[in-house]
């Protein structure tokens, strides 16, 4: 008897214990990969706009890489949790944001710590 109202017991409170938890792990996840894809959205409007305005061949190749990347991020399914292929498109997306830095010729490190996220250069 004693072990089956523990075992009851025991279950009830884990239970509990692990929707928290599982609730703080996807909230710090989920504000993870939005940081990461701010930030590459941030990039390639400002490198856009910098570019805009030259008519040079070399900038129109950059130029409709950054429009791809945009429209990437665009896409991304950011309300939607469940979706089977979020990081199949996440790594889509790291892949077109390194080509892009790689014509821009910019070394490019994404970090994400407890302290902060950066981009740097």
């Amino acid at each position: 008897r004693f072990h089956g109202e523990g075992f009851q017991e025991g279950l009830a409170e884990g239970s509990h214990t692990g929707l928290a938890e599982g609730r703080r792990h996807g909230a710090l996840h989920g504000a993870r990969v939005g940081s990461e894809i701010g930030c590459y959205h941030g990039f390639a409007l400002t490198w856009h706009c910098l570019l805009q305005k030259s008519t040079d061949e070399k900038n129109r190749k950059k130029i409709k890489a950054l429009d791809s990347l945009i429209g990437m991020i665009q896409k991304f399914p950011y309300e939607d949790p469940t979706y089977d292929k979020l990081q199949e498109d996440l790594e889509k997306i790291r892949g077109k944001f390194k080509q892009v830095c790689s014509m821009l010729n910019i070394q490019s490190d994404f970090r994400i710590g407890p302290e902060r996220s950066s981009l740097t250069f």
